[in-house]
């Protein structure tokens, strides 16, 4: 954990390799002491250029990625070095991508979980940063112990986990162990607020899908997954992380087996361990195995289902219900999750998950009525309003929406779509321009502002708008085409129409 994030030359895996997708040379390197990422396409000399690597993320135990700023806003590279396959390949999300993605936003929860002094976004930006963005790498003493630590005098206020109730000891691991199938921030609080000692369920609200097929999956965050181990459900509040994990120490590889075999028989008792394969000294292989990840390419995962028979398991559970029902997870927490239940379902709406859309408006309506003035459920009412064809109601949820968070990014480019398509020009551009000058990332927003310049004839302004689009976006076709076509004709500028 100490090692799960640094400054970028300290921890620089060097190497190249070509996306046979993109048709993309991509290239790690070291010069004049900094680290740097190069692109080149063979076939397309107009797409070239660096980006200087600022920190690395990930302890390379399982892989590395790495980090770098553009205009102060900080975003992940494109590509990651696979640990345990030891290769580079394009980051897990886009194995299939045709273009270059440098405009991956590093979050903040990204930086909460691979550090212990991030700084906060600045406001109304999502990736935006003082630099420097990091003041603390890996992960300290103070991320399990509180921030009144004390090194010199070894007393003040720092906390034991081991002394707090089960939910809040259990907290102190969740807050980058636990990813739910949906995760919703509560109002006005985010991750990186969290401290040893609070509630985790006062920032954050997870939600698991409740499908017997779920639990086939071992791609499950190790929280969820011990979750579903008859060995937790037995033990109960008696069983956290730390039962088989010691959070200062890592076993060496030569002693791991047995390391570990001596935790299941903690509970298990040495009786048990002479007439259960006496002859194994490790565990694991049979009860958690090592399984290639869903989620993230060339990668293995240990299965913390600790199940029985895990083939068995996986062969009965294939033919499973797979219809979704979304239940609060850790499920003992008794507190008011309306809101946050509503805003998960959208966020499955959105993945396209069958039915959810459907779920996501009857509770989304729900949830308004105790929250009219929330932001986040505003913004989600109108969008799904708007796919729905009322615009005119879509476009009263934005408004208020809007009115209780103004730098409200999908609120503001989704009702600028509304106005663009109305024929009011000038406040779609009112409402692209702020959200554009606050994510300049987001291609999308940047179409959508230069078509609407090209409508109202400012073709100097949609030209800026290009450009900087494809200063954080290079490899952006639909820009790249866009402009070729003004420079050709300036009055294909107008010719489409803007997108959500």
């Amino acid at each position: 954990m100490a090692n799960a994030s640094g400054p970028a030359i300290q921890g620089l895996i060097p190497g190249e390799f070509v996306h046979k997708n993109s048709g993309v040379i991509y290239r790690i390197y070291q010069q004049d002491g900094k680290a740097w990422l190069s692109y080149e396409r063979v076939s397309d000399s107009a797409i070239n250029g660096t980006r200087e690597l600022l920190y690395y993320i990930g302890s390379n135990r399982t892989g590395r990625s790495y980090l770098f700023s553009t205009d102060g806003f900080l975003f992940e590279s494109p590509v990651n070095w696979y640990a345990q396959k030891r290769l580079w390949d394009m980051a897990p999300a886009y194995q299939g991508t045709r273009e270059i993605p440098l405009n991956l936003p590093a979050t903040p929860d990204c930086l909460t979980c691979h550090s212990s002094g991030m700084k906060p976004p600045l406001a109304g930006t999502e990736n935006r940063y003082m630099p420097p963005a990091i003041t603390h790498f890996g992960i300290t003493c103070e991320r399990c112990h509180g921030d009144d630590v004390s090194h010199a005098s070894h007393r003040g206020g720092s906390i034991n986990p081991s002394s707090l109730s089960p939910e809040r000891r259990d907290a102190i691991c969740m807050q980058c162990h636990l990813e739910g199938t949906v995760a919703i921030s509560r109002p006005g609080k985010h991750l990186y607020d969290f401290r040893p000692g609070d509630s985790l369920g006062d920032y954050m609200q997870y939600f698991v899908l409740k499908t017997q097929n779920a639990s086939r999956n071992p791609a499950l965050s190790q929280v969820e997954a011990i979750a579903q181990s008859v060995c937790k459900q037995k033990s109960g509040d008696r069983m956290s992380c730390m039962s088989c994990h010691d959070p200062h120490y890592s076993p060496p590889k030569k002693g791991r087996a047995d390391y570990y075999r001596a935790k299941c028989l903690n509970c298990h008792g040495a009786a048990f361990a002479k007439r259960h394969h006496a002859n194994l000294a490790d565990c694991t292989p049979c009860h958690m195995p090592f399984t290639m990840g869903t989620a993230v390419a060339h990668t293995q995962a240990t299965d913390h289902r600790i199940l029985r028979r895990p083939a068995v398991a996986s062969l009965l559970n294939d033919q499973a219900d797979l219809s979704p029902e979304l239940v609060p997870f850790p499920p003992k927490r008794n507190i008011d999750n309306e809101r946050e239940l509503a805003l998960a379902w959208e966020s499955l709406a959105e993945r396209g998950v069958p039915g959810a859309s459907t779920e996501a408006y009857r509770r989304l309506q729900s949830a308004i009525t105790k929250n009219p003035a929330d932001p986040a459920l505003l913004s989600a009412l109108g969008f799904i309003e708007q796919r729905r064809g009322k615009t005119e109601d879509a476009a009263d949820q934005y408004r208020r929406a809007l009115k209780s968070e103004p730098d409200r990014l999908d609120a503001a480019m989704n009702f600028g779509v509304i106005e663009a398509q109305s024929g009011e020009l000038d406040d779609a551009i009112r409402l692209w321009q702020n959200a554009f000058q606050r994510a300049p990332w987001q291609s999308a927003i940047g179409l959508n502002l230069a078509f609407a310049y090209c409508g109202t004839g400012k073709i100097a302004q949609a030209r800026e708008v290009i450009s900087r689009i494809l200063k954080f976006n290079p490899d952006d076709q639909r820009a790249r085409k866009l402009l070729g076509n003004m420079n050709s004709d300036e009055s294909q500028c107008a010719a489409s129409q803007p997108k959500r």
